[in-house]
């Protein structure tokens, strides 16, 4: 296997980040998470403008698009493979060991892994901690992911592959590494983005797609919702069957599947939408 490491493939048994990188030690930095098929990536475009986005909001540099469109390229030609998960991370590289940043420019990391399509439903469970809709932080996809791997591993003592937050107003937010959708008398509704949540890429492409409409919803909304479904770049976009303890039988409803359907088709007519 190879990645791309500050201009250009390295082994990844060899590659190396220094130890005083600010991604590291403080969380400094943000990604994207891209689905590549047969070597393809799918939307990186949008996904790129999400990131120069999240630069911008943590204050480091512009990240050179060019620049990661070659390492995104080069990295899928090196490790051929039929379904990736190719990771692009950005930091604020070599810094001291504090808050303050260092002056050596940022790192910039893109690394490929093999994954498998999803089911077609999944269970998800809400967990006790909110998203904040006015932090620093909000927004971004940044590499500060600690409370998602809290919520997460909660997620899966419990039999879920998600956990769903609401915001500090009791308002319906995202999952961990997913947008949350609704549907009520056969529309379809997910948080603004105002809520905290991510814009997600696979989320907008739902909203366009689909005309799901963007509601402000409390959390227990999904304790009478006639269908859930969630959306990321790996999911695509996947029902629930499960919310905490409530069964939702015969996910994927029809409002959901169509969904599925449309997303597949038109996520397969243009591979940068």
């Amino acid at each position: 296997m190879k990645l791309w490491l500050d201009g250009g493939l390295q082994d990844i048994e060899s590659a190396r980040v220094s130890v005083f990188d600010h991604g590291l030690t403080v969380g400094d930095g943000i990604f994207e998470t891209v689905k590549a098929t047969d070597g393809k990536p799918f939307a990186l475009t949008r996904h790129l403008d999400r990131l120069t986005r999240s630069a911008r909001g943590l204050g480091l540099p512009d990240p050179d698009h060019d620049e990661v469109r070659r390492a995104c390229a080069a990295v899928l030609a090196a490790n051929p493979m039929p379904l990736g998960r190719l990771r692009i991370t950005y930091t604020g590289g070599h810094g001291p060991l504090g808050s303050d940043r260092g002056e050596h420019g940022p790192t910039l990391v893109v690394a490929l892994g093999e994954t498998t399509r999803r089911p077609d439903s999944t269970a998800v469970i809400t967990v006790p901690w909110t998203r904040n809709e006015r932090g620093a932080l909000t927004g971004l996809k940044t590499t500060s992911y600690a409370e998602n791997v809290v919520a997460l591993a909660r997620a899966h003592q419990h039999g879920a592959s998600e956990a769903l937050f609401a915001n500090t107003v009791g308002q319906l937010c995202e999952g961990t590494g997913s947008n949350v959708f609704v549907v009520l008398d056969g529309e379809i509704h997910t948080p603004p983005v105002a809520s905290g949540c991510l814009a997600g890429i696979t989320r907008a492409l739902t909203v366009e797609w689909t005309g799901a409409k963007e509601t402000d919803l409390p959390l227990d909304v999904l304790e009478r919702a006639d269908e859930v479904f969630l959306t990321s770049t790996l999911r695509d976009v996947q029902a629930v069957h499960r919310v905490d303890d409530r069964e939702l039988p015969g996910a994927p409803g029809p409002v959901t599947a169509k969904a599925m359907r449309i997303f597949g088709e038109r996520s397969g007519d243009d591979l940068d939408p």
